[in-house]
């Protein structure tokens, strides 16, 4: 069972929408009880990393995830469910991520139309297990103002101003910047494949 964290975010529904459409069995998670039965979780996101990170405290998910993570269960963040692996954010400098990834968030320079909101092409690595059957030069929607660095663990990255981490995979540990939900055909097929692991 795929386990949706539901913290309030607003594109929960979209979320929903997008894994039934390939078929794929979830419920919507807000317990740490709930994400103990879980094969696989996704954490989807809009809005404020502030916001994100209180709510998952006050509702004490934070550490489960970590646990799940830590354990090997399969895990996919999208857009601020990606930002919240690293360590801070600029967005919120006195509240802390999860830390599963090493680096802080950043904002995009005030040289550039912020939000970076649209569609734009990612470039992957061969390996990268998201981004299998996309064909070449996949283009993706974005909506979003704060920008991951490239690390170790990127699997494509994306330019606006700045080369940026798109996608992050590393062993069971996956995340996307852009929007698949609103991606398209080649987000649904990026949603499939992280199903299909």
């Amino acid at each position: 069972m795929i386990a949706i964290i539901d913290y309030g975010a607003g594109n929960l529904r979209s979320a929903q929408n997008t894994l039934a459409e390939i078929g794929a069995a979830y419920r919507l998670v807000h317990t740490p009880e709930g994400l103990r039965a879980a094969s696989k979780i996704i954490l989807p996101g809009v809005g404020h990393f502030g916001q994100m990170m209180r709510s998952l405290e006050m509702m004490r998910l934070r550490e489960p995830v970590k646990r799940n993570i830590a354990d090997g269960v399969p895990f996919l963040g999208i857009c601020l469910g990606l930002q919240a692996l690293f360590e801070h954010s600029e967005e919120a400098p006195d509240l802390a991520g999860l830390g599963v990834i090493p680096g802080a968030v950043k904002r995009f320079g005030d040289d550039l139309r912020v939000p970076h909101m649209g569609w734009n092409e990612i470039r992957a690595k061969p390996e990268s297990v998201l981004c299998l059957d996309l064909g070449s030069k996949p283009y993706l929607y974005f909506a979003h103002s704060y920008y991951c660095p490239v690390a170790p663990q990127t699997a494509a990255v994306c330019e606006y101003g700045v080369e940026y981490t798109a996608v992050l995979e590393s062993e069971n540990l996956f995340g996307v910047q852009f929007h698949p939900e609103k991606s398209g055909p080649l987000g649904l097929r990026i949603v499939k494949n992280f199903v299909n692991l």
